[in-house]
């Protein structure tokens, strides 16, 4: 589809024949929003709007009706899509909009909306972090696909930057548009969860983890690699990565994708897959908040294992000497790139607060194995674990432990768990892994500021890559998540549990220079970072450096250029900012 888009781009300036059949078809109104090229379809009298892109595409906007606009293929008057739902006479306004004259063309349409007056707007406003508070415009609480269609097209009318909302654990609070004024999408009513004769997994666009693991084992017994934390959202966590202890077996979430059901920013309903729309399939993998609302995934589903080792190891004395340490974590390094005793079936995760250090994580694989191979090479050389374990237990056993104690059945409405936070993260690259003078230079900077911290924190490190890892395995042309060279990947959080009370000063700070400690000692090193711990401290040219290649960005900066030219899909951080 882009393929034809881009070439007719190319074309606008220059006159050309017009084929006989496509004459023919000029007076059928276009049933997809598209317009022009082979299939000669008109804008005019669409719902879509009346105007034709130089892209192809139909609308109302100056991004459709403005310079380049097809004459040929609809009206190229900034004219608003006819209100079918409506017989008001009333015209469009001329001024900024407000929340009144959007929320009467979404009630004209019969969407489903809350207002700030609305008894449960606050809750459904509530931010998973609750330092970054926003108001939203308005929330959309869809029940079907035509809502959502419809709620894009209003706002795209009224110039209202849209988000959707899956389970709304950003970090950065993006799902509620990431200011104030946004339309917000909520996708709690699209909880279907359902496996075909293929054993791919249909899963709606508000579905929990949690709920998905428990519903596609239940089905079939099956499984996917995901994180741990039951209450995240399919959507943000398939669409930007997806990462859980499985994933050097069985890759990232966003890997297991193999069709996607969207909703586009003129309104368009479409399923992308490889080859339908490849080019939105491409960037919806990567970088979705910025592209379109997933109403439903595709996702190819594994047999759940028989049995998986869960295993824990506690290591003491890590914060005494800073150079002793670097020397035992240049062991694990060391350990976790050794393919005569690691291979994809191996989940490493390590956690560190200042206070405890231990290294866990799930293997696919006998329990004589793990302590007869795996276990006595990853303790060679650390001091004697305080505590250790390594259990054999189903996979449903296994994600409840993950839980943290959690139940993996999450409520479809009225979520309440929250934080309060700064987060930052990551990304080490196999070819700029640690060295002893970087790993030196952050058990300093714990040791000096961390273990007595004022605040509560931890870093996160999991293995990515290492010998044959599945997430690697990706070329990074498969997909907007493009970093598939990753060794480590780190999150470095702080957090209050006084919520009630303003955010401490001293956290951001911390983090900051806990993150500086290991960027700034090896400066020959270019550090990306996760999108999933999206950090809303980056500027928009700091954030798209972090989390694409310049290859990456790019070619979506292109695509978005194509089906989203009025930028209707906006965040702060958002692609083409």
């Amino acid at each position: 589809m882009l393929a034809r888009i881009w070439t007719l781009v190319g074309l606008a300036t220059v006159t050309w024949a017009v084929p006989l059949d496509q004459l023919e078809r000029r007076a059928t109104v276009s049933p997809d929003a598209t317009c022009g090229g082979t299939k000669g379809y008109t804008c005019l009298g669409s719902s879509f709007g009346n105007c034709c892109s130089p892209n192809g595409w139909c609308g109302s906007t100056s991004a459709y009706c403005g310079n380049g606009c097809q004459t040929a293929f609809g009206s190229c008057a900034t004219n608003p899509p006819p209100m079918t739902t409506s017989t008001s006479k009333t015209a469009p306004p001329t001024s900024t909009p407000t929340a009144g004259t959007l929320g009467q063309c979404l009630t004209q349409k019969n969407v489903p909306i809350r207002l700030a007056s609305s008894s449960d707007f606050s809750q459904l406003a509530q931010p998973y972090n609750l330092r970054l508070r926003y108001t939203p415009a308005v929330i959309v609480l869809p029940t079907t696909v035509q809502h959502i269609s419809d709620a894009v097209t209003c706002a795209a009318k009224y110039n209202v930057k849209v988000q959707p909302r899956g389970g709304g654990h950003s970090y950065a609070a993006f799902g509620l548009g990431g200011q104030d004024g946004a339309m917000v999408i909520d996708l709690q009513s699209f909880q279907e969860v359902s496996l075909d004769a293929n054993n791919v997994a249909k899963v709606g666009g508000g579905v929990r983890l949690g709920n998905l693991a428990q519903g596609i084992f239940d089905q079939k017994q099956r499984a996917l690699p995901h994180g741990t934390c039951p209450g995240v959202g399919v959507g943000g966590h398939a669409t930007h990565g997806g990462f859980g202890l499985s994933s050097r077996a069985w890759g990232l979430t966003l890997d297991t994708i193999v069709g996607l059901d969207v909703v586009l920013a003129n309104g368009t309903f479409v399923k992308t897959t490889s080859t339908a729309y490849p080019d939105i399939y491409y960037a919806l993998r990567g970088a979705a908040d910025s592209f379109g609302i997933v109403t439903s995934f595709y996702l190819q589903t594994q047999p759940a294992p028989a049995s998986v080792i869960q295993w824990s190891f506690s290591i003491p004395d890590m914060y005494r000497s800073a150079a002793t340490s670097a020397n035992y974590f240049l062991h694990i390094q060391a350990f976790a790139q050794n393919a005569s005793v690691v291979d994809r079936n191996l989940g490493i995760g390590i956690y560190m607060d200042g206070q405890g250090f231990s290294i866990s994580g799930t293997y696919f694989g006998s329990l004589a194995n793990f302590n007869n191979k795996i276990k006595p090479e990853l303790l060679r050389s650390l001091p004697t674990p305080t505590s250790q374990s390594a259990t054999s237990m189903t996979w449903i056993q296994s994600l409840t432990v993950l839980a943290n104690g959690q139940p993996l059945k999450q409520p479809t409405t009225g979520y309440s768990l929250y934080d309060d936070f700064f987060a930052k993260s990551i990304v080490v690259p196999t070819s700029g892994q640690f060295t002893a003078a970087t790993l030196t230079s952050y058990f300093d900077y714990v040791i000096k500021n961390g273990v007595n911290s004022a605040n509560p924190w931890y870093t996160i490190i999991n293995l990515y890559g290492g010998p044959d890892s599945q997430i690697n395995a990706k070329p990074s042309s498969f997909s907007a998540y493009s970093d598939r060279t990753a060794l480590w990947v780190l999150q470095l959080y702080g957090y209050t549990s006084n919520t009630g009370a303003p955010f401490p000063a001293g956290i951001i700070p911390f983090i900051t220079g806990l993150s500086n400690s290991i960027t700034s000692a090896q400066p020959q090193t270019v550090f990306p970072g996760y999108i999933n711990y999206v950090d809303p401290s980056l500027t928009p040219t700091q954030a798209h450096a972090a989390y694409y290649d310049d290859a990456t960005y790019a070619k979506l900066v292109g695509i978005k250029q194509q089906v989203d030219p009025g930028k209707v899909f906006w965040n702060p951080q958002a692609i083409g900012n």
